[in-house]
């Protein structure tokens, strides 16, 4: 017999993306879709409370805040359900603790981004920063995003410096320099710095350039439509749903990692 959709709620459901899911889902016959809520008090056809959604649902999609992503995270497992797939970036440690915490009783996947190309993308710079020397090759991450996006670097670009990082064998808070201004004296040998654009209605640029003495080697990754990370998200919502509480990413979508 066929399998009955997969019921999925829509957390930020007003947002840029919890329209793009809406609509992703609702084209989806592995899904149906059920229900959209935003932040209390919110207004607009078809939204339900935070509660009725989460009660209703199978999976929860959440492209939100860091905050309100941590409390969803919070509420979904003191109901013992449903699955979590999270988008938001930014994150405080408080905040990663709580999904933590809540990983152990639900399953929760969270990335960065759900672009299935960026997540190749991270795989080739961690095998490229394996095999290029740190003492010869310095790293440089870049990555632009629209006027509206709130935290810098994106959690795109953190991603990224951890695959550098992780190819190096080094901890990334201890080699990462986030911003450079004024006499900031040469560049230390191992260093991953970061820079930063915002403007406009830019989906998303990223690229991870590895320099040495006459030659740059850039690997790049762009976003043309949003509906890149929708895909994603549904791939991540049907993976996640009935699975093991912990707390997964997309390389344990794509079947990369070890779960």
């Amino acid at each position: 017999m066929p399998q009955p959709p997969i019921r999925i709620a829509i957390s930020g459901a007003l947002g840029r993306m919890g329209r793009q899911m809406a609509d992703a889902v609702r084209a989806d016959a592995r899904l149906a879709l059920a229900g959209c809520f935003h932040r209390p008090g919110s207004v607009g056809d078809g939204l339900v409370s935070g509660d009725e959604a989460i009660a209703m649902a199978d999976v929860v999609v959440d492209f939100t805040t860091p905050a309100a992503s941590a409390e969803l995270a919070r509420l979904c497992a003191g109901r013992g359900g449903p699955a979590l797939v999270i988008g938001s970036t930014g994150f405080e440690p408080a905040e990663m603790a709580t999904i933590a915490h809540a990983a152990k009783t639900i399953a929760i996947v969270r990335s960065g981004s759900f672009s299935l190309g960026l997540n190749m993308l991270v795989g080739l710079v961690e095998q490229a920063a394996r095999a290029l020397d740190p003492d010869d090759w310095d790293a440089e991450i870049f990555e632009a995003h629209h006027r509206h996006k709130i935290d810098a670097p994106s959690g795109t670009a953190l991603m990224l410096g951890q695959a550098v990082a992780g190819g190096r064998e080094i901890g990334l808070e201890t080699v990462a320099r986030r911003v450079r201004d004024g006499v900031t004296g040469a560049r230390p040998a191992g260093e991953i710095g970061f820079a930063v654009a915002r403007g406009g209605a830019i989906i998303g640029e990223h690229s991870v350039s590895f320099c040495t003495e006459g030659e740059t080697v850039t690997l790049a990754h762009s976003a043309g439509d949003r509906i890149m990370f929708a895909r994603g998200a549904i791939a991540a919502a049907l993976w996640v749903a009935g699975r093991a509480p912990g707390e997964y990413d997309m390389r344990d979508v794509l079947g990369f990692g070890a779960a």
